[in-house]
């Protein structure tokens, strides 16, 4: 059982325990923790919120700003805490409330702030409104809060539109009613255990705006927008007819992603979040067609940021990054919100498997491919995002440079899309596998009882005890990194960067005083030395004013 904690909630002061920085969030590095991957505190298997607790000096000493919790509340767990049944409840899987409230007040004694996670596309299927809405039957107030429709065909027996579901599958169910007769049908764009609120109906909005009150009043410092783009769907729910069916990584206007209508809930959400003091912030997952359309969810009276799932989605390719990151730039610079930069999280091939393989086989990857080549481009192109301006996302376990587990045997797997189907063969089992802490125990110091993953059996070499202290090692790397970004004001702050003469595969460009190479070329380049050698992600040489930089390197330099 998760241990018990006197203390009373936060109040909404809490956040003041935090280093007082004004735009805190502006140039912040973000650590995402998936907390039943990240530490288990009681042996059983599962990672909980009392695990993070503990591990909460590591990421201090890494020299991350603010932690963002993947979603902990009650649930059944059909889509790993993304099916939410009680959005102000701890699921007894990850603690309780009080294991929450010790969490927040820890990390704001160690200079750290929390993020968590809200899901208001859609609820569990055994959420009390959803439940009441099934059991009350066809012209129910309770099903207005849900897209229920009748189906087409002779008997209603056909879906009421063509959609499909991101796990496969149509995006609509047929119920049962109560009489035992096939009934309506209601949408969920993910697995039918997660129907898609109706947010035309004002009784979600009132809901929602109450649960950012519970947490905030619990001293959070901000939520991630879960499916930010989904929430409005277009009027009469029309067909895609021979338009592309979608996936994840969208690069089309759909009708269920994108609409405009999102941005009244979250003008409507800043206000909320404006009452309460401490710079706190909202974070989009928004998949939108261009960047251009994601810098609409960060305008002055929206939300702070927004992921930067272009360039997540970037090939190791010089002349594609310069690209994603012109435009980032220029996107965001009209509505002075701050870029964001990304490379990896809980839904996509982790990047240092991405990289060690060939460009053009997307974000879902269950391929090893070479993990020598993976891991130095993977440590390159973090040195090349953590010199970009704005605010950067790490996410757990990058910073041992882990690859994916691509060999997970079928029966342990359990992400949705596995059983689902639509090509994805649920590749985000492999990228979801519990982290390494120790060179050898149970589950590599994850916890006492094992792990509800396997893990490889070369996983304590790669742990933070095998990488501690041991120079070249990826986490000293990313430890080094994050000093100098902290110690150097043209780190992170500003809209833009000067762009210097390179040749072919190169990147460099030049912020103050700083100037950030990047080669991602599979042969070694000669540069002129910038100056001082700060950090860099191989092993260089220098002669005579010039530098040689190794294939797949990223070298920052100081002019003083």
């Amino acid at each position: 059982m998760s241990q018990q904690h006197s203390a009373a909630p936060a109040p909404t002061s809490a956040v003041s325990a935090v280093e007082g920085r004004p735009d805190w969030w502006r140039d912040a590095v973000i650590y995402q923790v998936y907390p039943r991957s990240f530490a288990d505190g009681n042996g059983d298997g599962m990672g909980d919120l009392e695990g993070v607790r503990t591990r909460l000096p590591y990421l201090r000493d890494l020299g991350v700003d603010a932690v963002w919790l993947s979603p902990f509340y009650a649930s059944p767990q059909a889509d790993a805490g993304y099916d939410v049944s009680d959005y102000r409840v701890v699921d007894p899987m990850f603690g309780t409330l009080l294991d929450a409230d010790a969490l927040i007040r820890d990390a704001h004694a160690l200079g750290l702030r929390i993020i968590v996670d809200l899901v208001p596309n859609h609820s569990s299927d055994q959420y009390e409104w959803f439940r009441r809405a099934l059991a009350e039957g066809p012209g129910s107030p309770s099903r207005d809060r849900y897209h229920f429709r009748p189906g087409k065909g002779r008997n209603g027996e056909l879906p009421p539109n063509d959609w499909e579901s991101i796990f496969g599958g149509p995006a609509w169910t047929r119920v049962t009613e109560p009489d035992g007769t096939p009934g309506e049908w209601y949408l969920h764009l993910f697995a039918p255990e997660q129907p898609d609120f109706n947010w035309e109906h004002p009784a979600v909005g009132d809901e929602f705006r109450s649960i950012l009150r519970f947490w905030l009043d619990m001293g959070v410092d901000g939520f991630r927008i879960d499916v930010a783009h989904g929430m409005v769907k277009a009027e009469g729910l029309p067909d895609l007819g021979d338009h592309e069916q979608l996936t994840l990584l969208g690069n089309d206007v759909m009708p269920f992603f994108d609409q405009d209508g999102v941005h009244d809930i979250y003008r409507e959400w800043r206000l909320v979040l404006d009452e309460y003091s401490g710079d706190r912030i909202f974070v989009a997952e928004a998949w939108t067609p261009t960047v251009e359309r994601t810098a609409n969810y960060v305008r002055p009276d929206e939300l702070h940021q927004a992921f930067n799932f272009q360039y997540l989605a970037t090939h190791w390719d010089a002349e594609e990054l310069r690209t994603v990151v012109n435009r980032t730039l220029d996107a965001m610079r009209p509505v002075g919100a701050p870029a964001t930069w990304v490379l990896s999280n809980h839904d996509v091939t982790r990047h240092a498997t991405r990289f060690a393989n060939p460009a053009g086989l997307g974000t879902q990857i269950r391929l090893a491919g070479d993990r020598e080549v993976g891991l130095r481009r993977a440590r390159a192109a973090t040195l090349l995002m953590l010199a970009l301006p704005g605010s950067a996302y790490v996410y757990q376990g990058e910073e041992l440079g882990l690859p994916d587990v691509v060999d997970l045997p079928d029966e342990v797997r359990q992400d949705p899309a596995y059983f689902r189907g639509a090509g994805q063969d649920g590749f985000r089992d492999g990228c979801r596998v519990p982290i390494p802490w120790t060179r050898t125990g149970p589950s590599y110091g994850f916890g006492d009882g094992g792990s509800w993953l396997p893990q490889p059996a070369d996983w304590g070499g790669l742990s933070v005890e095998a990488q501690t202290g041991e120079p070249g090692s990826t986490l000293e790397l990313y430890r080094a990194a994050l000093a100098v970004r902290r110690e150097r004001a043209d780190l992170g702050a500003g809209d833009a960067v000067e762009w210097l003469r390179a040749p072919e595969g190169v990147l460099a460009f030049r912020r103050g005083e700083f100037v950030c190479v990047a080669n991602t070329t599979g042969e070694s380049v000669p540069m002129p030395a910038y100056g001082r050698v700060l950090l860099a992600s191989g092993e260089i040489t220098e002669a005579a004013g010039e530098a040689k930089v190794p294939a797949d390197t990223t070298v920052w330099w100081s002019a003083s």
